[in-house]
């Protein structure tokens, strides 16, 4: 290798997914990648794969916590006979409400995540975490916090506030957005190529949407925390207030109870009765489960109503975009959310639908609607390099 590498480090709730990316003609390109799925579970395992795509290492992974894994697989990359990371970065999903641009990990950035837990709670420390394990592992290094909330810093006040008491506002409860590493890799693909209004639909067990006005971004469904905003795959996204307050008085929960039933057991797992999964669902809905039909029809119905109402913040839609784990790959979700958005000028190519194709409109759609992979690990080990040189 000409150039030593930018590791990256992206952390979910049961897995972690570090990419190892080098520098040729101005582009970072992948050399291997690692995926710790399962983690904490029986079925968990390690699997590593070269810039080809093809697996080179597997095995069954013990590990119950993500430091553990990350450790396992720093093992694995001491192995390779590649130089020593020039850097590392780290996904940060909530930055609170002063850690608004990727930077240098400092002392006084950590500190700043400590004061911020609050606004994370299930995202944060996990984030701390694991960036004091990479520390300990590669101290000789820069590490970097691309931090996914940085994004949405363009929103405008209209957007960014609650209806709350003014106070509160200035206490950081507002809407900050997230999965803002995705709209940025997404963003950066389009380029040159980029209209003035855009929505991007980030749909996977998480999933947000993004109204993107010349490049910037004006409104987005998730606000306070990843919580909000569209049901996803295990968590409810926005509820009437009065929910909450009912199943206080009623079911007596406290907000430990009140944050698992919202994280963990809502959303499509909790409408299907059992899973999140969008395939088994579809495959379920297929088999005649009105459960998995009626989870899907939800599902599909916020989004489309989310499209619309961002083309009236937008006046009107060039680009409709969809990305994540069942943006990419789910056929029959981009159908059904687009079904009735014809008076948008949306089309879709059933054709070209069914095959994932990049574009998936017809020559006749006004709107452009196309499928686009998102490469959040591609665009920190970007942020990295370019904060190396700054």
């Amino acid at each position: 290798m000409h150039m030593a590498p930018i590791l990256t480090i992206n952390s979910g709730s049961s897995s972690l997914k570090l990419g190892l990316f080098i520098e040729r003609d101005g582009e970072e390109h992948i050399f291997f990648d690692v995926l710790a799925d399962g983690i904490g579970k029986r079925n968990g395992k390690l699997e590593m794969r070269n810039a080809a795509r093809n697996i080179v290492r597997s095995e069954a992974l013990a590990s119950t916590t993500q430091e553990q894994a990350f450790h396992e697989v720093a093992r694995w990359l001491g192995e390779l006979e590649a130089a020593e990371p020039a850097a590392i970065g780290h996904r940060v999903v909530h930055g609170g409400p002063h850690l608004t641009m990727h930077q240098r990990i400092s002392p006084e950035v950590l500190d700043e995540l400590r004061r911020s837990v609050h606004f994370a709670p299930l995202h944060i420390p996990s984030a701390l975490r694991l960036i004091k394990e990479a520390q300990k592992i590669y101290p000789k290094v820069p590490h970097f916090a691309c931090v996914d909330t940085a994004f949405h810093r363009t929103l405008p006040e209209a957007a960014a506030r609650f209806a709350l008491p003014g106070e509160l506002f200035l206490e950081g409860v507002r809407r900050y957005g997230f999965h803002g590493l995705s709209y940025e890799s997404i963003l950066r693909r389009l380029s040159q190529n980029l209209p003035r209004r855009v929505v991007i639909a980030h749909l996977g067990n998480g999933a947000s949407l993004v109204a993107v006005e010349n490049g910037l971004s004006v409104d987005t469904t998730m606000g306070l925390t990843p919580t909000g905003g569209i049901p996803m795959g295990t968590r409810s996204g926005d509820l009437d207030p009065g929910v909450l307050l009912h199943l206080v008085r009623t079911k007596q929960l406290d907000a430990d109870a009140l944050e698992g039933l919202l994280n963990h057991d809502s959303g499509l797992v909790g409408l299907s009765g059992g899973t999140a999964d969008m395939r088994e669902l579809q495959a379920s809905a297929h088999r005649g489960s009105a459960q998995a039909g009626l989870a899907i029809e939800i599902f599909c119905r916020s989004i489309r109503k989310t499209i619309a109402a961002f083309a009236a913040v937008l006046h009107g839609l060039d680009l409709l975009v969809f990305t994540g784990g069942i943006g990419e790959h789910s056929a029959k979700v981009r159908s059904s959310v687009c079904d009735g958005l014809d008076f948008l000028g949306i089309q879709l190519e059933p054709n070209r639908n069914e095959i994932n194709a990049a574009t998936i409109s017809t020559e006749n759609s006004s709107c452009h609607v196309a499928v686009i992979p998102s490469e959040e690990d591609r665009e920190i080990a970007r942020h990295c390099r370019e904060l190396m040189h700054s």
